[in-house]
């Protein structure tokens, strides 16, 4: 990695100085964000980073970032330094600037970026991720969209950074609903309707058997039947269940295959029915569970005084959602022994996931301790034009088809070979960047018009400006090694700041993999590409003297790069003519 190189000379003129280790400084040397302000390339070094927890004023801080500026020399790397509040500042020498980073780009590819040092350091990890997670027998609603959309960028940014990952979807598969929707199926169901539309069908089904058990009591007790019928394994009714659960995963792969999302295992809730049994057992013997007067199951999860508990069992011995969650946490350790367990679901489940982790920490699994939940907000106002949206596929449709219309009404549209495959990977890439432009646990208001602009800050302005950058490849050709390049060329203020900016990009995915927010990764990109269309507007390679186009077509073909490689984290397939 380009910024490697800088950060090492750099960290080794402070280790001198500092008496510390040049590896404990490497993360606190950080690559100067681009503004309009400021184009000199370079790194900064905040002198509060290496002063540990102790207090000082900011004059006091100040005094000894200009004491350790004024024992720092300039070198072949370092042209310049100077102070700023409470940092360091270092000016790169700009030629090395841009053939390092050229050279690096160019060298790593699809790598670029994770090859640093901020992760070369970093143990390889077995990561299991949860995510997505639908209840079967439904059509895949889109409040299951962010669910699977940010498991599947976590899971890329794992992988990206060289850990081993485990994609898990955790179906809805169990519980009373399936009582009566079993129960009434077999009142009205039609096999017919089932094999030709099989979600619909079950919903249709499911809508009736709800309005029917409000008119007949005796629907209530049928359900019920169904339900222990279904927990004590007999072979009628867990044979029907079981159609209902491979239909849906058939129609869901469809989804996910139209979302470019993978799963390793498709696990659920009646998995682990027998071992709700086994946990409740355990429980019990350590002396955890406790009945109510009603004879629900509940652990006391009470701290300093304040009275809270977790109901893990109903009055008649059978499980929870909680109990089985328990079930399935210990069997995943068991089977795969991750280093960390990642459950992705919106917000309203926060309360949920703390109590899991309290209980297996009560149950002596501390382990627990490597859990983590990544929760998200709701969005708002996502319909189609004719009206209130309630799946997934509504969605996808309509983003589909209003990018088609789009760009049939823009003249600089380009022949496509396959324009709805086009329509398809820009609407998911637009409805994906609004998704992640701001924190995962905000709620967000979705609006189509601000989602699809070609020239805001938006999914569809991305792929345009890969689009752009591909076709300069297609026109002057593509590049195979920049070691003839020459630097001089690229010296322009427009040059260096998207140069600097690509110098950070290793920076923002260590961001990324740290808190799992991908909106550092989103900014970064919108960024790139705001930098990309201004270089390119002031930098054009037609018409420019031999040495200067192929230094620029060198640079445009790196911001491509580096562009596509953050897109596919994402979640994004970029596109190469629109």
């Amino acid at each position: 990695m380009a910024a490697c190189r800088f950060r090492r000379r750099i960290a080794a003129q402070l280790s001198n100085i500092l008496e510390m280790s040049p590896d404990n400084l490497i993360k606190s040397i950080h690559a100067i964000p681009v503004s309009k302000k400021r184009h000199s390339p370079g790194f900064q070094f905040f002198v509060s980073s290496v002063l540990g927890g102790s207090k000082q004023s900011k004059s006091d801080i100040q005094l000894q970032t200009q004491r350790l500026a004024e024992q720092l020399k300039c070198d072949d790397v370092v042209s310049e330094i100077s102070t700023g509040e409470g940092r360091v500042n270092f000016r790169i020498n700009q030629e090395l600037l841009a053939k390092s980073v050229l050279q690096r780009v160019f060298q790593d590819g699809s790598e670029y970026g994770v090859k640093s040092e901020l992760f070369s350091r970093r143990p390889t990890r077995k990561i299991l991720i949860e995510f997505s997670s639908p209840n079967i027998a439904k059509k895949f609603h889109v409040g299951h969209l962010r669910s699977t959309i940010i498991g599947n960028f976590i899971a890329n940014l794992k992988e990206a950074t060289g850990h081993r990952v485990t994609r898990m979807n955790y179906l809805g598969d169990w519980g009373m609903q399936f009582g009566l929707l079993g129960a009434v199926f077999q009142l009205l169901g039609s096999e017919e309707k089932l094999k030709s539309n099989p979600l619909q069908h079950l919903v249709e089904v499911y809508i009736e058997a709800n309005k029917a058990m409000e008119e007949d009591e005796t629907i209530k007790k049928m359900a019920q039947d169904f339900f222990r019928k279904l927990e004590a394994r007999e072979e009628e009714a867990l044979s029907l269940w079981q159609r209902f659960r491979d239909v849906s995963i058939e129609e869901y792969v469809k989804m996910y295959q139209r979302l470019g999302v993978s799963f390793d295992e498709y696990s659920g809730e009646s998995f682990y029915q027998e071992k709700c049994q086994e946990v409740l057992k355990v429980l019990d013997a350590k002396g955890l569970l406790k009945k109510t007067e009603e004879g629900t199951g509940i652990v006391d999860l009470s701290e300093k005084g304040d009275r809270s508990y977790s109901a893990v069992m109903r009055h008649d011995g059978t499980s929870l959602y909680i109990t089985r969650d328990l079930a399935a946490a210990i069997d995943r350790m068991d089977k795969y022994d991750p280093d960390t367990m990642i459950y992705v679901t919106d917000k309203s489940q926060i309360s949920h996931f703390q109590q899991l982790f309290q209980i297996l920490k009560l149950l002596g699994h501390q382990w627990a301790e490597r859990c983590r939940h990544v929760p998200f907000g709701r969005v708002q106002g996502m319909r189609t034009r004719k009206g209130e949206v309630v799946f997934l596929e509504d969605v996808l449709d309509e983003a589909c088809s209003m990018v088609l219309e789009r760009m049939a009404s823009t003249k600089t549209t380009k022949e496509l070979a396959d324009p709805l495959e086009t329509a398809e990977r820009v609407g998911l890439a637009a409805l994906i960047i609004q998704d992640f432009r701001g924190l995962l646990s905000s709620d967000y208001q979705f609006n189509w018009d601000r989602v699809l602009q070609s020239r805001g800050d938006t999914g569809v302005f991305l792929q345009y400006t890969h689009a752009r950058l591909h076709s300069l490849e297609e026109v002057f050709g593509r590049a195979s090694r920049v070691s003839h390049v020459d630097p001089a060329c690229l010296q322009d203020p427009q040059a260096i700041s998207l140069l600097q900016h690509l110098l950070r990009y290793d920076e923002i995915l260590y961001q990324s993999s740290q808190d799992l927010q991908p909106k550092h990764l989103v900014l970064y990109l919108l960024a790139l590409s705001h930098l990309a269309a201004a270089a390119h507007k002031m930098l054009p390679v037609k018409g420019s003297v031999p040495a200067a186009a192929e230094a620029r077509s060198a640079l445009f073909q790196a911001a491509r790069t580096v562009l596509a490689n953050g897109m596919k984290l994402l979640g994004i397939t970029p596109v190469t003519r629109m």
